[in-house]
């Protein structure tokens, strides 16, 4: 029975590769919507 007890409900190893992920996914988007807006910009003659 004490088997049981010392199960884990939370695993902070694959919660913490999630959010490292999801920010590096963030930071990606965030990175090429700025390109785009910034790359269209036209010279003035």
């Amino acid at each position: 029975m004490t088997q049981l007890i010392n199960i884990p409900l939370v695993s902070w190893t694959n919660g913490t590769i999630m959010m490292v992920v999801f920010g590096l996914v963030c930071i990606g988007l965030v990175t090429a919507l700025l390109i785009l807006v910034n790359g269209g910009k036209k010279k003035d003659n």
